[in-house]
Formats: structure tokens, sequence, C-alpha cells
């Protein structure tokens, strides 16, 4: 990964050995937790449920390392790595920078692990961009239902619309033949079929984004982004809009007279 220590020294041999308990922490840890100072030199000690007496040792800080994410979903986080022989995992993962094709270094791998131990199994190798792919993929699954789901819901908004403001033109007939016979142009007429939609719709938007702001200050929200709230209320316009043209261009076009006769 190309990574070098900010500060400090990487681990030796020694560490992590009895009376040698040693750890690196990254920025974010040192900024956290020693804001004003080096942290370097000094001790800290992890809380472990599993430990004798519910205490672990104090442990030395050697070095400071760049921040990096853990995964794609999460932000950055203080993190203390410590040696292996001081807290050993039985599942490992090695990360490797190679210059060639990534898949040309698999036998490589494979014989510089089986020359450490023969037993050690090396299962489950894949390339970082094969690996980003599969962490990634939930979040492009459930993007893509979202919008499937947001695009259908916009249909039916817009269908719901045009039927609402289709009856509302039938309904008033006669008031718009009237106003036609008593010299109202076209453009008044399509301003009275549009006023009603797009009043709705404002004390919807009203209504709805107070709302949108109440649900994303939960906790296990996210705060909304004003760059999308914006864009779905320009969306929702443009809906009402396209949704209202048909019935507002009819309006324009009846007949002063037999909308006068209509019933």
């Amino acid at each position: 990964m190309d990574l070098h220590l900010i500060r400090g020294r990487a681990f030796t041999s020694l560490d992590g050995t009895a009376g040698h308990e040693t750890a690196i922490v990254n920025q974010q840890f040192a900024a956290a937790f020693f804001p004003n100072e080096d942290p370097i030199g000094h001790r800290i000690r992890l809380t472990s449920q599993n430990a004798r007496g519910g205490t672990t040792p104090w442990i030395a800080i050697a070095g400071v390392s760049p921040t990096i994410h853990r995964d794609v979903t999460t932000g950055a986080e203080p993190v203390v790595y410590l040696p292996y022989r001081e807290q050993p995992d039985p599942l490992m993962a090695v990360l490797v920078r190679t210059a060639s094709e990534a898949t040309a270094i698999v036998p490589l791998l494979r014989d510089e692990v089986r020359a450490l131990d023969s037993d050690l199994p090396l299962f489950d190798i894949k390339t970082l961009d094969e690996r980003l792919a599969f962490e990634r993929w939930p979040q492009r699954v459930f993007g893509t239902m979202f919008t499937i789901f947001a695009c259908i819901g916009m249909v039916m908004a817009a269908i719901g619309l045009y039927a609402v403001t289709a009856y509302s033109v039938g309904q008033r007939t006669q008031e718009i033949g009237v106003r036609m016979a008593l010299g109202a142009a076209a453009p008044q007429v399509w301003w009275l079929v549009l006023r009603r939609v797009m009043l709705q719709l404002a004390i919807g938007v009203a209504v709805g984004l107070p709302g949108a702001f109440i649900v994303g200050r939960l906790p296990w929200m996210d705060s909304p982004d004003p760059f999308i709230l914006i864009f779905v209320v320009l969306a929702l316009w443009i809906v009402a809009a396209v949704a209202s043209f048909l019935p507002a261009r009819r309006a324009t076009q009846l007949d002063p007279l037999s909308a006068l006769r209509c019933q």
C-alpha cells in the first residue's frame, strides 16, 4: 500500500514479547487522545473482557501511521496496531503491492507461504478491484433497487397528478367557458389550471421538507443532503408541470359555447 510512518519507528523483533509491549497508532487516534502533544512514548491500556482481572498491560506507543479507511462504508476511526505475537489472530490478510500483472504473482505467493510453513493455507486471493467490487455489491444492489422504486413512484405520481388535474378541468368546464366567453386568453386559462396543482404541490413540499430534516436527525439516519432535497423538489415541480400539460392544453382549446352548454 506504500504507507510510511509519520512519526516514530516500526515494529522490531522484540516488540510484543514480555516487557516490550508496543503499539503503533494512526493519526486519528493521536488527534483524538493526544491533540496537543506527541503520542510517541506515551503508554495506553486497551480494555478487554477476556483479560485476567479485567485489565491488560500498559502498551507504549512507538509510532504514528497515516489514517486509512478500514472499508468502503465507514469513515476514519482511531486505530491501534499491535505486533502479531502480542495479539495473534488465526485469520490473517496479506496485502501485496506489485508492478506486474496481479494474477502472475499468485504462484510466487504460494511458494513464499509454503516456505514459511507448509501447513499454512493460502485462500481467497483477489485483486484490489475484485475486493472493492465484492464489498460494494450490496450498495449497488440496494441503490439500483431504490432507484427503480423511485422511478416507479415518480411515474405513479405523474399519473395521479394527470388524473386529478383532468378531473378538475372536467368539473370546471362551464367556468372555463364563461371565462373564455368574457375574453380570457389562453395563458390565463392555462394558469387557472396549473395554479391549483402548483398550490397543492407547494403545500406538500412545505410539509415534507421539515419532515425530511426531522427524520434525518435520528441517530441511525444520515443527515439529508441539501442537493438531493433540491433535486427532488425540482423533479416534483417538473413532473407536476408535465402531468398538467395535457389537461391545461385541452382547457385552452375548449369552444366557449360548447363549454357553456356542458352539464
